[in-house]
C-alpha cells in the first residue's frame, strides 16, 4: 500500500466556483495536551451539525491521529480542522523521521496497539497519509448530514450538491 493514499472521488481540496472553506481549528499539540485537544475538537465537530455517532467517530479517529504523531512523530505535532461546504477535513502532521511504510490494516488479535491508523480508516470516509521531507500528515474527513450540510451547500457536481440545489430552487418557486 502507497504511503500516499488519496481518498476516492475526493479532489484533495481544490475548490471551484461557490465552494465554501471554512479554518474551523489549528491548533499545535504534545503528549500533555492531547486530551485538550480532543475536547476542542468534539465541541466544534458538535457545533458544526455532526450528528452524534458520527461525530464520536469521527473525533476518535482525529484522537487515533494525534495519539500516532505524539508516538511515533517526534512527540508533538499540528492539528487542523476545516469545513469544505459539508464535508469536514482534519489533517494531524508531525515532524518525526520517515521511517519505513505505514500499512492501513488491521494487526493480528494477538498484537498490541497498531491499530490507530486502520481504525481512523474505518471510522471516517477515508484517510490520506502524505509523507513530507520534514515528516507526516495524516487526513481524514466525514461527510455531514443531509439537515447540516443546508446551513452551506455543497459542490455543484456531487450527487448531493445536485439534489440540494434542486431543492432549494423548488422552494423558491413556492
Amino acid at each position: 500500500m502507497s504511503d500516499d493514499r488519496q481518498l476516492p472521488g475526493w479532489d484533495g481540496g481544490a475548490r471551484g466556483p461557490g465552494t465554501v472553506d471554512v479554518a474551523l481549528m489549528s491548533q499545535d499539540f504534545t503528549a500533555a495536551t492531547v486530551t485538550e485537544v480532543r475536547h476542542a475538537l468534539e465541541a466544534l465537530v458538535s457545533a458544526v451539525g455532526m450528528p452524534q455517532d458520527a461525530g464520536y467517530d469521527f473525533v476518535l479517529a482525529v484522537h487515533e491521529l494525534v495519539a500516532n504523531a505524539v508516538r511515533h512523530g517526534g512527540g508533538h505535532g499540528h492539528v487542523e480542522l476545516r469545513r469544505r461546504d459539508d464535508v469536514l477535513v482534519c489533517e494531524a502532521s508531525d515532524h518525526g523521521p520517515a521511517v519505513g511504510s505505514m500499512p492501513v490494516r488491521l494487526p493480528a488479535s494477538d498484537v498490541a496497539g497498531g491499530r490507530g491508523l486502520w481504525l481512523a480508516d474505518e471510522l471516517t470516509g477515508g484517510l490520506t497519509l502524505h509523507r513530507r521531507p520534514d515528516g507526516m500528515t495524516a487526513s481524514v474527513t466525514a461527510r455531514l448530514s443531509p439537515a447540516a450540510g443546508r446551513m452551506m451547500p455543497s459542490v455543484a457536481g456531487d450527487e448531493a450538491s445536485e439534489a440540494y440545489l434542486r431543492e432549494r430552487a423548488e422552494d423558491g418557486e413556492r
